[in-house]
């Protein structure tokens, strides 16, 4: 049998272009193993903050900083897509960044809310996320643009992101307990969809899951970032449909070794080689 022939769009140069995503830490990698599941072809930039985590204690106007700092980096490797995944990032600084940037930006905040209006049952959603993005309220604008008429309650989870990236796990006695804690008022609000308002936190989620009974949908973002992502490329007619063995490259801006060590559990497979990048010479870089 013949194989089907490309159409012209998949054949366009533009389409070899990678797809660059950002975190300020692991994270990402939960988005970024989900894009490599749904998008086969692509060729994948991974670049974590690892030097500056966590970005959910910081001001608006740091985050937005970093993440300009993050895409100029970035876009030197000549992306046809940037993801940001980071909710925090997203909330924060997506407008932004779509503002001065000639590439196209998605975030990870618009797929969830849009996953979990069309999840809920009862209409009662609760959402998780770090302390900038429960204060942004992104997450609730989002959902409330969609279906006004959602009951919503949110909780800021400081202590998520520094367990996963110490390399906790979910039967880590210390993660059950502060679950337990972080999760309480949003089972007693009687909430049957639980978004995870950061993409470090799906890393956990069979303690989430554990705490909230599995009649409660999770909504990944991670998941919803990569069928948003491929979406997108489908619509920009820039989806890569063949080609050789993808190629994945990851930078960080501090300790690559403990990167390479805890991300290859995230992404199920070794990763290697990770580029260590200098931040001064980042943020000399003109803007």
């Amino acid at each position: 049998m013949t194989e089907p022939a490309l159409t012209p769009e998949a054949t366009r140069p533009e389409a070899a272009r990678p797809i660059a995503i950002f975190d300020s830490g692991l994270g990402g990698l939960t988005v970024m193993r989900e894009v490599a599941r749904a998008l086969p072809h692509e060729d994948l930039i991974y670049f974590g903050d690892t030097a500056r985590v966590p970005y959910g204690i910081k001001s608006p106007q740091t985050i937005i900083h970093f993440s300009e700092e993050n895409c100029r980096f970035l876009c030197e490797r000549d992306p046809k897509l940037i993801v940001v995944a980071c909710n925090t990032a997203s909330a924060a600084a997506l407008p932004h960044l779509r503002e001065h940037l000639d590439v196209p930006v998605l975030g990870v905040v618009a797929p969830g809310a849009r996953a979990a209006v069309a999840a809920t049952r009862n209409r009662r959603v609760g959402i998780i996320g770090t302390e900038a993005t429960i204060k942004s309220r992104a997450y609730i604008e989002s959902i409330r643009a969609v279906d006004p008429t959602i009951s919503l309650i949110n909780r800021a989870c400081p202590l998520f992101v520094p367990l996963v990236e110490e390399g906790r796990t979910c039967d880590d006695p210390v993660v059950r307990l502060v679950a337990k804690q972080y999760l309480r008022p949003i089972r007693e609000f009687g909430a049957d969809t639980l978004v995870l308002g950061c993409t470090h936190y799906p890393l956990l989620k069979a303690a989430l899951r554990q705490q909230m009974g599995r009649a409660v949908t999770i909504v990944d973002s991670a998941e919803e970032t990569a069928r948003a992502t491929a979406a997108l490329l489908d619509e920009m007619h820039l989806r890569r449909r063949d080609g050789e063995t993808p190629a994945y490259r990851y930078f960080v801006t501090d300790n690559p070794v403990r990167f390479a060590s805890v991300g290859s559990r995230i992404m199920r497979d070794i990763i290697e080689n990770v580029s260590l990048v200098d931040l001064d010479a980042i943020a000399r870089r003109p803007s």
